[in-house]
């Protein structure tokens, strides 16, 4: 048990890609829409690309999203409105009439009149109630069918126009007066029939929806059917009209066959082992070009939380309309990658994710071409993304070539410009500026991932910052020689294509830890006293070797990212405190003295940076050493202390080649020289 612990600690960081391998496969392919994939691409209005098309098996033509709207709102013109009606109520209203005609009406009306009014009273309560009064005005068409209910059994049908709306009662009493030439007692009767008339009509709407919906569901979402092996389209036609519905409909039941319950598993299958391969051969070229990031899970976590974010988004977009899909700024995954990592890393990464993308989008194969170009342009334009007009004018050109790639794939889709459509070109520039967005969004990945991009380096590059002013004013000869060391390490990564942002700020940070005892460092020296007369060798040797973990103490608790601090921890590797070490075998030449006590702790350097670092810094120190300098010696006094690292093995971690080197040492000689002003000596 205690062995399996300790190979699952030994193998904790290999475990732990592996699982975050396994989930973001899953992630993806639950991502994918559930849907089998249709092999052959094709656009309305644009020629068939691929070979004479024949029905693979017999299939029902689908009518298009446009005729069965039309048939429904068909249906739901003509759909019969059922009103349920209260007979009781115009029994009661009559009774009601009877009643209280006399009081409503002067007893010094002749008895004739009386009659006559009671008569055109009693026709006028038949009108209202030929079909019957609604208890509220509802909003439909006149010529609306209706049907009357009651309980279950159908009154009487008509139209909504013969039914009568409150508030019509008084035109409608008014045009039966004037019929029987009586207009004169039309106020009193609208008053008195408004006291005693109650609707007797409510709209059913639960069995009126229900019959309706009845009607819909008999609409056929089918028109006609295509025999298998019918000849659907041949190479080179126009997909239109009729030809598109038959393509779309063979797709969808093809995917819906590919789809099935019994094929299920076997496609989730290929869609997982085509995600893994994709992601495997991320985590392998990883391994293999980029083993600091394959070893650090933080940012193969980091790496692998960008494509699955990326795949999700596009996957909402496709959902929700598909036209959009060229709004998603893809192209913010090379630059972010390229940001904290580098080119090859941030191409290649994109490439896979473009790709994955390929099983989501429409019209794959010019969406994958359209993207990649779009990466490699990201990639090879993009430079110093710290400097705003950078990002702004690499934006713009990653615009112009999405906007070229398109016009240049709609024109050989159709063969002129006239069908060309334009609104894409506005989803292009979109894009362009949702992809400004990656300042921001580096920012909160620093913060979140703990990493470090060239944003932060320029704001470390300050020398206004607290902890280079701190250095200034305890250590100022330090300050200054590391001012000094960031010039030249500068110029010399940038004579070989290192990361010269990163070795000036680290060149910068250096040497803080001599800021704990700074006067035991010869540069902070002003009054002529040394402090280390008094102390032994060993001990001497022992404060100048630990100005390296004071350095890592002062920036951690400064919150310096980790790799500024690998420039303090190997910028003199494992080598030795010379001075002190010579002086201690003169002092004792009968003892044998152990290197260990004289040298730093380590480790070497372990990349290019870190290797030019310990280059400048010894060459800048050293430098001070010269007298009456001249070409001659400068370039031997260079070749000497740099042959001595390499003799010394303090390059083998690093990955710098001895061209490289070679290059390195010319700058080196080359900033000497205009330093110590060397003229030509002319003759006296």
């Amino acid at each position: 048990m205690k062995d399996l612990i300790n190979k699952l600690y030994k193998n904790h960081s290999l475990i732990y890609k592996g699982l975050l391998f396994i989930c973001t496969t899953i992630l993806i392919v639950y991502l994918f829409p559930k849907s089998g994939k249709f092999k052959y691409n094709f656009e309305k209005g644009k020629p068939w690309q691929s070979e004479n098309l024949q029905a693979p098996f017999d299939f029902a033509i689908k009518k298009t999203d446009a005729e069965i709207t039309s048939e429904r709102k068909s249906i739901r013109n003509h759909a019969i409105l059922y009103f349920d009606i209260d007979k009781s109520i115009e029994e009661k209203v009559k009774s009601s009439y009877n009643s209280q005609f006399h009081k409503a009406f002067s007893d010094s009306l002749s008895r004739r009149l009386s009659k006559g009014l009671h008569r055109v009273g009693k026709t006028i309560i038949s009108e209202l109630y030929a079909y019957g009064i609604l208890n509220k005005t509802y909003d439909f068409s006149n010529e609306s069918i209706i049907a009357l209910l009651d309980g279950r059994e159908k009154v009487k049908s008509g139209y909504y126009s013969n039914l009568i709306k409150q508030d019509d009662l008084s035109s409608i009493i008014g045009q039966i007066l004037a019929k029987h030439d009586l207009q004169r007692f039309k106020t009193e009767f609208v008053a008195f029939f408004f006291d005693i008339i109650e609707p007797n009509l409510v709209l059913n709407k639960s069995f009126t929806d229900k019959v309706l919906q009845d009607e819909y569901d008999k609409i056929s979402y089918t028109r006609g059917s295509i025999a298998k092996e019918t000849l659907i389209v041949s190479k080179g036609e126009v997909i239109e009209g009729d030809k598109y519905q038959v393509l779309k409909s063979l797709q969808s039941e093809y995917e819906s066959q590919v789809w099935s319950k019994s094929s299920y598993n076997w496609v989730l299958f290929a869609y997982t082992l085509l995600v893994a391969l994709a992601l495997l051969m991320l985590l392998l070229f990883l391994r293999k070009y980029r083993l600091e990031v394959f070893e650090n899970n933080t940012k193969v976590t980091f790496i692998f939380f960008n494509i699955a974010l990326l795949i999700f988004i596009t996957t909402l977009v496709v959902k929700y309309d598909s036209k959009y899909i060229y709004i998603v700024p893809i192209c913010i995954l090379p630059l972010i990658f390229k940001a904290f990592f580098d080119a090859r890393l941030g191409l290649f990464a994109h490439v896979l994710t473009v790709l994955l993308l390929g099983f989501i989008v429409p019209n794959s194969y010019e969406y994958v071409f359209l993207q990649i170009i779009a990466g490699i342009v990201t990639i090879l334009t993009v430079s110093e993304l710290y400097k705003r007009a950078n990002l702004f004018i690499s934006v713009g050109q990653i615009t112009l070539i999405y906007i070229i790639a398109y016009f240049a794939f709609s024109v050989i889709h159709e063969g002129s410009v006239e069908t060309l459509k334009w609104q894409t070109f506005v989803w292009f520039i979109l894009c362009g500026l949702a992809t400004l967005f990656v300042q921001p969004l580096i920012y909160a990945y620093e913060k979140i991932f703990g990493l470090v991009s060239d944003v932060s380096l320029l704001e470390l590059s300050d020398t206004n910052t607290k902890l280079l002013k701190e250095l200034s004013d305890k250590a100022p000869g330090t300050f200054h020689h590391s001012l000094n060391v960031a010039n030249l390490a500068e110029a010399s990564a940038n004579e070989i294509g290192a990361n010269s942002m990163l070795v000036r700020v680290g060149a910068l940070y250096h040497d803080i830890g001599k800021m704990k005892n700074p006067k035991y460092y010869t540069e902070n020296q002003s009054t002529g006293i040394n402090p280390h007369d008094e102390l032994s060798s060993k001990e001497s040797a022992q404060i100048i070797t630990d100005h390296v973990i004071n350095g890592i103490e002062i920036a951690r608790k400064n919150n310096l990212p980790d790799r500024v601090i690998d420039f303090i921890r190997t910028h003199h590797g494992t080598s030795v405190v010379y001075y002190f070490y010579m002086k201690e075998k003169n002092n004792y030449p009968d003892v044998e003295i152990d290197k260990r006590d004289f040298s730093y702790p380590g480790p070497k350097p372990f990349s290019k940076e870190t290797a030019i670092l310990m280059m400048c810094d010894s060459i800048e120190a050293a430098s001070k050493s010269l007298k009456e300098p001249t070409s001659t010696k400068i370039e031997a006094f260079v070749e000497n202390i740099i042959n001595k690292q390499i003799e010394g093995g303090q390059f083998l971690n690093a990955n710098i080649t001895f061209k490289e080197i070679q290059s390195i040492k010319k700058v080196l000689k080359h900033k000497l020289a205009n330093i110590y002003h060397l003229r030509i000596e002319y003759p006296e």
